[in-house]
């Protein structure tokens, strides 16, 4: 077994790859010590083909890789996609097309939330899948052949799982559902995030808008300079050093100097002369200009009540459908559900999750379906209607 070290054996392997109408990919990768992931291999099979890739090799371009992942006319299998994606838009600045992920289609098939890929092996072919090889540093030189037999695993088995799942999605009609989740997926936003926006990874520990202008600089100076120097945003400075400085506003080296949340002595260097820059930036905000605080959640009357008759309803439905309740809504849309009724904007009131669950749940609160015992089960029915017709 031999990896892929130069250009001309990756143009070769290509070649031969283009020739299917699916590829089966997987990448390996390091991100504890930096922002972007740093891509160690990759693996591609399709039937008949297999290629392990070394993308740290001194003669290896990767432009025939990037051209295949352009390819519209080659699926591009991935199970539990993201991770992947953002290696490829990072590096060859596109987002593969069109793509199949088996985790989301495993979801959509009745296979549970999120299930692993060992675990999707083994109930698609009865395959147990070595691990012992998971926690390699794949920059490591030479890989031996169980490391190399490890990383093979994960996209040859993978041909039979996407064969089953695409045959499960149209069998069971729900080939839509799975490309709705895919444009999810694919959309560039989903993996170039505006640092104005990333405050929003924090939580929100300000009561003033003044406090929230300060976390938000903070936060988007944060993920520019992690970005810029490759670093985990820990690196930078840390979450807790955010909500403190955004209560604190300091002004000036000295007031840096006193924040429990930083280093010591860290107040004298070249970022935090351009952290307090951007802190002045929100402090010199008019009232005005001043971003507006979320307004806090308060549920009507009766909301609490109405959402636990909603998670019997999803219950219901997901029995119906064979698939795990998370995947038609989460806690936080039956909350909002319940609370905000058709304003409420969730997945489960957009696309196929509607279809399936949302429309059934809007018509448990207008009144128009009810809930009730039926012998030992739980059972919808119209309101007036009696047991003899709905049995009818």
């Amino acid at each position: 077994m031999e990896l892929i070290k130069t250009r001309q054996g990756l143009e070769e392997a290509v070649t031969e790859l283009e020739k299917s109408d699916f590829i089966t990919i997987d990448t390996e990768f390091i991100r504890e010590t930096t922002f972007w992931p740093e891509l160690c291999l990759i693996q591609m099979a399709a039937p008949g083909v297999t290629a392990l890739i070394d993308p740290l090799a001194e003669d290896m371009d990767l432009s025939a890789f990037f051209r295949l992942m352009d390819n519209a006319k080659v699926t591009k299998v991935f199970h539990a996609a993201r991770q992947d994606i953002e290696i490829i838009y990072n590096r060859g600045g596109l987002i593969p097309h069109p793509i199949f992920d088996t985790q989301v289609a495993a979801m959509v098939c009745g296979f549970g939330d999120s299930i692993s890929y060992d675990q999707l092996v083994l109930r698609i072919t009865g395959e147990h899948i070595d691990k012992t090889s998971r926690f390699t540093d794949w920059r490591h030189r030479p890989l031996s052949e169980k490391q190399l037999s490890y990383a093979l695993a994960d996209v040859t088995h993978l041909v039979r799982v996407y064969r089953h799942l695409a045959a499960e999605l149209e069998r069971e009609g729900r080939a839509h559902w799975l490309k709705e989740e895919m444009d999810v997926l694919t959309a560039p936003e989903t993996y170039d995030p505006r640092p104005e926006d990333a405050w929003r990874r924090l939580k929100l520990r300000v009561r003033k808008p003044v406090e929230l202008a300060v976390m938000q600089n903070v936060a988007a100076w944060r993920e520019r300079e992690a970005r810029e120097r490759n670093v985990p945003r820990g690196r930078v400075i840390k979450d807790e050093a955010i909500y403190e400085i955004a209560q604190q506003q300091p002004r000036d080296v000295a007031g840096l100097g006193r924040l429990r949340s930083t280093p010591r002595g860290w107040e004298r260097s070249a970022a935090a002369a351009a952290l307090l820059e951007v802190v002045k930036e929100a402090l010199a905000l008019p009232k005005e200009a001043l971003p507006r605080l979320p307004k806090p959640h308060h549920a009507p009357e009766g909301a609490a009540a109405a959402a636990e008759l909603i998670k019997v309803l999803l219950k219901l439905v997901a029995e119906k459908e064979g698939v795990a309740p998370k995947v038609l809504a989460s806690s936080d849309d039956i909350e909002r559900l319940a609370a905000e009724g058709e304003k409420a904007n969730v997945p489960a009131l957009s696309g196929w999750r509607r279809e399936v669950f949302g429309e059934e749940a809007l018509r448990l609160l207008r009144g128009e379906i009810a809930l009730r015992f039926a012998g030992r089960r739980i059972e919808t029915f119209a309101p007036g209607e009696t047991m003899a017709s709905a049995a009818e």
